[in-house]
């Protein structure tokens, strides 16, 4: 299975209206930005760890979704340790390099917020197929079809970038172009393959879009919808929870004396 594609589950997140997934995810997210503390952090992603059963997701799917996270929280924990913000003691120096107790804890807190911000966006969305966001947002949040439509359309393409690329990487070498070795012919080889790749997406973006014109897809008629969303008890309580555990951050850190409110 692609990881762009929804995953099907019969557990209860899977029968929430996405727009209430969305807002949950948007209201941990947008709190967790306005301070930089490694408490508020560290107590959303707890909270989100503790409702991960209830996700639907299996672990080696879990896994495959958040494994960029998993990749771009120890490299920013590195990158602030070792240049981030002179504060406190210095615990190591090195050439121009220190490493200090302010530098570590914006690297711990730094990489707690990836994970507490991209965790719950990611599980939330992968139980989520695309026409049924699209639906949500055009009907419940009353969006513009248009821009709805557009983007459930972008959406379904970005699906098959994969594929494009490995057609592309077996035509180039099918041609032969691939044949050469060593970091300057692959960076050579990627780079020509990423260009062709822009060609390729764009060409077909514009062919959709004439195609969707002249269907009637850009009209400002208002549209009707084959199928209804509608939002009930049980995507309150989703966007409930979201509120809960941006409110459980805040406070903690509050009580703990670590709340930084980056606006101030």
């Amino acid at each position: 299975m692609s990881l762009l594609e929804a995953v099907e589950t019969d557990r209860v997140v899977g029968r929430v209206n996405p727009v209430a997934k969305l807002l949950a995810a948007l209201v941990v997210s947008v709190v967790l930005l306005l301070s930089i503390d490694w408490v508020s952090a560290g107590v959303a992603l707890g909270l989100e760890l503790l409702l991960l059963p209830w996700a639907g997701l299996s672990a080696r799917q879990l896994l495959r979704r958040t494994a960029p996270l998993w990749i771009a929280a120890p490299m920013s924990v590195v990158v602030m340790v070792l240049y981030g913000r002179d504060d406190g003691v210095v615990l190591l120096q090195f050439w121009w390099m220190s490493v200090t107790e302010g530098s570590v804890s914006l690297a711990f807190a730094i990489g707690l917020r990836i994970l507490a911000v991209g965790i719950p966006g990611i599980v939330l969305l992968a139980t989520t197929d695309p026409t049924d966001l699209a639906d949500g947002l055009a009907q419940v949040l009353r969006l513009p079809s248009r821009f709805v439509l557009g983007g459930l359309a972008g959406l379904r393409l970005a699906g098959l970038f994969a594929d494009d690329w490995r057609q592309l990487a077996l035509a180039r070498r099918a041609r032969g172009v691939a044949d050469a070795r060593g970091p300057v012919a692959a960076a050579r080889r990627l780079a020509g393959q990423a260009f062709a790749l822009l060609v390729l997406s764009v060409r077909r973006g514009s062919k959709l879009a004439t195609a969707m014109e002249a269907k009637g897809f850009g009209s400002d008629t208002a549209r009707t919808w084959a199928r209804p969303s509608t939002v009930g008890l049980r995507d309150a309580v989703m966007v409930v929870i979201g509120v809960l555990i941006a409110a459980a951050a805040v406070t903690a850190a509050v009580l703990a004396g670590t709340w930084e409110f980056v606006l101030a």
